[in-house]
């Protein structure tokens, strides 16, 4: 099994559903979250008052996903999240070593 930790932006959320949706894969974990990357953020000015913005909102999107399926998965998030513009976000690809489903014991190892 493998793990897919995404970071996007909040407006991608839905087109990159939709592009997961279309391959079949529906298992997802979604969190709002605030980060910084290279990005790095922005200032601007509330009530005359110049303020810097360093924490941007992003959503993580997290899959625990069979290997066969793991590059139309991937493929599925950059096509929904793609801008072209910077901070569309990361990808990140980990090994899961074990997998446990509660509802029956069931394991992958």
């Amino acid at each position: 099994m493998k793990l897919i930790i995404a970071y996007i932006r909040p407006e991608c959320l839905t087109p990159v559903k939709q592009a997961l949706y279309s391959k079949g894969i529906y298992s997802m974990s979604v969190t709002n979250i605030l980060g910084s990357g290279r990005q790095a953020g922005f200032t601007e000015t509330y009530r005359g008052v110049v303020m810097e913005v360093n924490l941007l909102k992003k959503i993580r999107i997290e899959l625990g996903i069979a290997p066969e399926k793991l590059d139309e998965a991937l493929a599925a998030i950059k096509k929904g999240a793609q801008t072209g513009k910077e901070g569309d976000g990361v990808i990140f690809v980990q090994e899961l070593n074990r997998t446990i489903r509660i509802r029956t014991g069931e394991e992958s190892l």
